[in-house]
C-alpha cells in the first residue's frame, strides 16, 4: 500500500481519540446515548481542529449497531464499512469544487430515499461557506423540512459567511485551537507508537508552529522525520518550520533591551542569512516577549523552558518593555504582509526596539510651540531637541546630552525647518537631483550596518549645488540620523566625492509627510510670485518670502512648469487649465 500521511493514518476514529474538544465531544456523545439526535449541526473552528474528523465520528457512531457510550465500536459491519469508505449511506461533499444550485438539488432528491445499510444517511458538506446564494436557498428548504431519517453535518472555517437563516436551523459547535502542550503529547504519542526517536525541544518548536492545528503539526512532523531519517532533531524541526533558536531569540532581545543596535543588527543578520522567514521570525519575538511577560505572574503559562538568557530578561525588565516591544512587533508584522523587502522592515524595527527610550521625547511638544511659531512643519520630535535647552534650562546636564551631537563638528551642520528647504528648492535643478541620486546606494553601502538600517527608510528628494534635502518615511529615524555626527560626516564628504562636487552639500532632514507639504506650500508661493511681481519691479521681488529660483524667467507662465519639473520629478508635475 502507498505511504499516507501521519494526520490521514492517525486521524481519530473514535471521540476518545480527540483533542482539545472535550466539550464537544461530551455534547455530541451524550446526545447519542440519550437519542437527542438532530437534524442539522455546524462545525465551526480553525483549521485542522477536527471538524470534518469529528464528523465522521458522529456519522459513525449514530450508525453503530451496538455502540459504547456513544462511541462506535469499530467492529460491527457498518463501523468497518464506514473506515473502509465503502459506506454509501455517509455522502461526503465538498462545497469548495461543488457549490452551484444543481448539486444542491441533487442532494434534496437524494434525500427522498431511505438509507440502504445504516440506520440514517448522513450528509457532511465541508468548506459549507462557499456555497452560492442559490445553493443556501435551495438547501434552506431541506433544512426546513427534513426527512426523519437524515441528518446534515454542516463544516466551515468562517460562519460569518453564512446567512443567519441556515445557522437558526442547526445545532452549532465551536471547535477551539489546540494548545501546543495538547498537541505535544499527541506527537509523543504517535510517535512512541511508530518507533520512532525524537527531541523533546523539536516537538514543542514544531507545536508552536503549528498555531493551534493538529493536521498542520503532523504534516510538519511528516516533514521532519523525512529529512530526519525517522529522528526528529531540533535542527530539523527548525529547518522544517523556519523558526529561530531560543538561544538566538534570547540574544537578539537582549541586544536590543540594552540598547545595542549593533549587536542586534548583527544576530538580526545571522537570522536572515540562515534563511529563515521574516515573518516566522516575528511571530516567534511575539511568542518569546510574551512568555517573558507572563513569567512573572504566572509562569505555568510559558510555553518554552526557561534558560539563564530568558531569567536575566524576565527579572530584569519591567513589564512596559515587553508591552512596548509586543506592539511595535505587530505593527512590523502587518506591514510585512505588503513587502517584498522585509529585511528593511526589520532592521527599522530593530534600530527602534534598540532605542525605547526615543518614544518617550514625544510627551513633551509644546515646549518647542512658543520658538517654532514660524515653521509649523518642523517635525514635532527634533523641534523638541533643538530647544530642549532654552525651555529646559532646570535640567542642563540631560538635554546638553540631547543636542551635544549638532556641536561636535562645525563643519556639518543638519536643518529641517522649512527656512532651509525653501533655500535648496530655490537653487535646486534636476541635473543635481539625478547625480546625487545615481551614488546614493553607492555612498549607503558605504556606511556600516546600523547606518544602513536608517539611510534604507530615506531618500533625495531635493538638490542644489550647495545643499540637498533627504526624506525620512520615519520620524524616529530621522531624529536619530541627525544625532550621529559621523553620518553626517560620512555623507557629506562621500556625497561630494561621488558626485566630483566642488564643495559639500549642507544636508536638511526632514520626513516624507513633511516634504509633501513643504513642495505643495512652495510652489504655490512661486505661483504666487510669477503672478504679482513684475520682471521689472525687482523691489517687490525682493519682498517675495522665497527667492525665485536661478534662471527662471517670468515673462511667460510655462516657465513655470519648466522649472517644477526642473525641481521635482517630471512624473510629479501635473499641468492643469483653470
Amino acid at each position: 500500500m502507498a505511504y499516507q500521511a501521519l494526520y490521514r493514518t492517525w486521524r481519530p476514529q473514535k471521540f476518545s481519540d480527540m483533542i482539545g474538544q472535550e466539550v464537544v465531544t461530551k455534547t455530541l456523545k451524550n446526545a447519542i446515548i440519550t437519542g437527542q439526535i438532530t437534524h442539522a449541526y455546524l462545525f465551526n473552528g480553525p483549521r485542522g481542529t477536527g471538524k470534518t474528523s469529528a464528523a465522521k465520528i458522529f456519522a459513525k457512531a449514530i450508525n453503530c449497531l451496538h455502540p459504547v457510550d456513544g462511541e462506535p465500536d469499530g467492529t460491527c459491519e457498518i463501523c468497518q464499512a464506514a473506515d473502509a469508505g465503502t459506506l454509501g449511506d455517509v455522502i461526503e461533499l465538498d462545497a469548495a469544487s461543488n457549490n452551484g444550485v444543481d448539486e444542491i438539488r441533487e442532494i434534496r432528491e437524494d434525500v427522498t430515499y431511505a438509507p440502504t445499510q445504516a440506520k440514517y444517511k448522513v450528509y457532511i458538506i465541508d468548506e459549507v461557506h462557499m456555497l452560492s446564494t442559490g445553493a443556501f436557498n435551495a438547501l434552506l428548504k431541506t433544512l426546513e423540512e427534513p426527512p426523519a431519517n437524515v441528518i446534515f453535518i454542516l463544516a466551515t472555517t468562517e460562519p460569518q459567511k453564512i446567512p443567519a437563516t441556515i445557522i437558526s436551523r442547526t445545532q452549532r459547535f465551536d471547535f477551539k485551537r489546540i494548545n501546543a502542550q495538547a498537541a505535544y503529547e499527541r506527537m509523543v504519542y504517535i510517535l512512541n507508537e511508530r518507533g520512532n526517536t525524537y527531541d523533546e525541544a523539536a516537538l514543542r518548536v514544531i507545536a508552536n508552529a503549528a498555531d493551534g492545528g493538529m493536521r498542520d503539526a503532523l504534516s510538519i512532523l511528516d516533514q521532519a522525520l523525512s529529512f530526519g531519517d525517522g529522528h526528529v532533531t531540533l535542527e530539523n524541526a527548525l529547518l522544517v518550520t523556519g523558526s529561530v533558536t531560543q538561544t538566538l531569540l534570547g540574544q537578539y532581545v537582549q541586544a536590543v533591551v540594552q540598547q545595542d543596535t549593533k549587536a542586534a543588527l548583527a544576530k538580526l543578520s545571522e537570522v536572515l542569512d540562515a534563511g529563515k522567514d521574516a515573518n516566522r521570525f516575528v511571530e516567534d519575538l511575539i511568542s518569546y516577549a510574551r512568555d517573558l511577560l507572563l513569567y512573572t505572574e504566572a509562569p505555568e503559562l510559558v510555553t518554552l523552558v526557561p534558560d539563564e538568557t530568558f531569567m536575566q530578561l524576565a527579572k530584569g525588565q519591567a513589564a512596559p518593555v515587553w508591552y512596548n516591544m509586543i506592539d511595535q512587533l505587530n505593527e512590523t508584522q502587518q506591514q510585512l504582509r505588503y513587502t517584498n523587502r522585509p529585511a528593511i522592515y526589520l532592521e527599522v524595527l530593530t534600530v527602534k526596539l534598540s532605542q525605547p527610550v526615543m518614544p518617550a521625547t514625544n510627551n513633551v511638544p509644546t515646549a518647542s510651540a512658543p520658538k517654532e511659531q514660524t515653521q509649523p512643519q518642523t517635525a514635532p520630535v527634533q523641534t523638541v531637541s533643538l530647544t530642549s535647552t532654552a525651555a529646559q534650562s532646570d535640567e542642563p546636564v540631560a538635554e546638553t546630552k540631547t543636542v551635544a551631537p549638532h556641536k561636535q563638528v562645525p563643519t556639518v551642520h543638519v536643518s529641517e525647518d522649512q527656512t532651509a528647504v525653501f533655500k535648496v528648492l530655490a537653487e535646486a535643478t534636476r541635473g543635481d537631483l539625478n547625480r546625487i541620486t545615481a551614488v546614493w546606494s553607492d555612498m549607503v553601502n558605504m556606511l556600516p550596518v546600523s547606518e544602513q538600517a536608517m539611510l534604507n527608510v530615506s531618500r533625495p528628494v531635493a538638490a542644489s549645488a550647495n545643499g540637498l534635502v533627504v526624506a525620512f518615511n520615519f520620524d524616529i529615524i530621522r531624529h536619530n540620523a541627525m544625532q550621529k555626527n559621523d553620518l553626517l560626516q560620512t555623507m557629506v564628504t562621500q556625497i561630494r566625492e561621488l558626485t566630483q562636487a566642488a564643495n559639500e552639500r549642507q544636508l536638511v532632514f526632514i520626513t516624507s509627510d513633511d516634504w509633501q507639504q513643504l513642495r505643495a506650500k512652495y510652489v504655490a508661493q512661486l505661483t504666487k510670485q510669477h503672478t504679482q511681481a513684475p520682471a521689472s519691479d525687482e523691489a517687490t521681488a525682493q519682498q517675495m518670502p522665497v527667492e525665485p529660483a536661478v534662471d527662471q524667467p517670468v515673462e511667460q507662465e510655462d516657465s513655470l512648469v519648466t522649472e517644477a519639473k526642473n525641481i521635482f520629478d517630471e512624473d510629479l508635475v501635473e499641468e492643469i487649465d483653470d
